[in-house]
């Protein structure tokens, strides 16, 4: 167990400090916010179009953030020798590839957070056509970030420390700090006298997508023992596009009886379980019921995520 949790732990380390994982957090937490402050002219649905554009943000950073960091992970160190390094230790290939993986899950965990944070801070400051940007939270979330940067660059130069993994975790920091600045220490007045509050309905919303994002990652760490990076965007964008097409392309033939279209529906994950942005629409919530259903759902497809990588990587050659 201790050689799991250290490898674990350096996986997620060595992601964190990688420069582009700090530039997805930072564009993708930054730009759901600015999304807050555009007005839209969406006929009374601008509060709307700012949710859903903040929890597609939220996906598409962690499709780039899953690929990228299981081909750092693991196809990196193959290339490199270092996991034939760690395999010529009391370390066998099914724990080393597991503890990747658990790496890897807390560092898209850590990045969805900043994610969320900035999408809750979003539905705080959106407003429709007759109210108006919110530019003192705009303004306190830019300037808190800012400062994180400066921090982690003051450690740097004075301190010697690194400053990607710094800077990583002073957004995080900053942006939860500014997220409790703005949420409960602020006021904003949309228009008719209607207070401005944050919308906890996202949260569930975001759970389920961090669900998927566990089970890309699973599929992007399986193709990282054969292919490299780009290999690897490629298969996981098309399994994605697939999955979101299941339910057109598989569901009415398998439902007609079509063996073969049953297999490809159970196969082929359903990333429409996982996106409920509609379910938002006006009063509308997630039970924590279909929340928990849907963990189910993850556990027996990335068991079989996992066992799949486990096999392509038992007979990989690592000299």
């Amino acid at each position: 167990m201790r050689e799991f949790l250290a490898i674990a732990s350096n996986a997620f380390m060595e992601l964190v400090r990688q420069p582009v994982f700090l530039l997805l957090m930072t564009c993708s937490s930054v730009f759901s916010v600015f999304l807050a402050s555009v007005p839209y002219f969406g006929f009374g649905e601008d509060p709307k179009l700012v949710k859903d554009s903040t929890l597609a943000v939220m996906l598409s950073s962690g499709l780039f953030g899953a690929v990228l960091s299981a081909s750092a992970s693991v196809a990196h160190e193959i290339r490199s020798g270092t996991a034939l390094a760690v395999l010529a230790k009391p370390v066998g290939r099914a724990q080393f590839l597991l503890a990747k993986y658990a790496g890897l899950a807390g560092a898209l965990t850590l990045l969805t957070y900043v994610n969320l944070i900035s999408a809750l801070l979003a539905s705080r400051m959106a407003f429709d056509a007759y109210g108006e940007t919110d530019t003192r939270s705009l303004a306190i979330f830019f300037g808190v970030i800012a400062l994180g940067y400066c921090v982690a660059a003051f450690a740097n130069y004075f301190l010697r420390r690194q400053f990607v993994a710094d800077a990583v975790f002073a957004v995080v920091v900053m942006a939860t700090l500014a997220f409790v600045i703005v949420a409960f220490f602020t006021k904003q007045t949309r228009a008719f006298g209607e207070t401005a509050a944050v919308d906890w309905r996202l949260l569930p919303a975001a759970i389920l997508i961090l669900f998927a994002l566990w089970i890309l990652a699973g599929l992007a760490i399986a193709c990282s023992t054969r292919f490299e990076m780009i290999p690897t965007l490629a298969i996981s964008t098309g399994v994605f596009l697939l999955g979101r097409m299941s339910d057109y392309l598989f569901a009415r033939l398998a439902e007609a009886g079509s063996w073969w279209a049953s297999a490809l529906y159970t196969i082929v994950p359903n990333w429409q379980l996982f996106w409920l942005a509609d379910a938002l629409e006006g009063k509308g919530e997630i039970p924590w019921s279909y929340v928990s259903r849907a963990f189910g759902y993850v556990v027996g497809y990335l068991g079989a995520a996992l066992g799949l990588a486990l096999l392509l990587f038992e007979d990989r050659e690592l000299s």
